[in-house]
């Protein structure tokens, strides 16, 4: 028996805002409520509503920019930057800049829809 799992169909989550969502590893690519992993890419002038995720969300910016309202705070990640925000923090996502950001998001526990409270 195999100690490993390569992935080579990430579910594509479905949207309706332009955002390319492929989750490697998560609760509907893996059924792994542990952690998730997916490979994102947000269009330029994309964002999301504010939210309070019951998990902690990491993300690894590939290229371009994205911007986080954190409590208040105003933080942009470029190219080979990361960022960890701890759960229950009031968040907002989005890619207000002219050229569409590639990035990694992971989640601990995974992404979970119904932990994500968005507003």
């Amino acid at each position: 028996m195999k100690k490993y799992f390569i992935q080579k169909s990430p579910f594509v989550v479905p949207t309706i805002d332009g955002k390319i969502i492929k989750e490697h590893h998560g609760k509907v690519a893996t059924n792994n409520s542990e952690i998730s992993i997916a490979h994102m890419m947000a269009p330029p002038k994309w964002s999301e509503p504010f939210q309070t995720p019951e998990f902690d969300e990491y993300t690894f910016i590939i290229s371009g920019k994205k911007q986080f309202i954190i409590d208040g705070e105003t933080v942009i990640l470029e190219a080979g930057q990361s960022i960890k925000i701890e759960k229950n923090t009031r968040v907002q996502y989005s890619n207000p800049f002219d050229e569409p950001c590639e990035y990694i998001a992971i989640c601990n526990p995974a992404f979970d829809f119904e932990k994500v409270n968005r507003e």
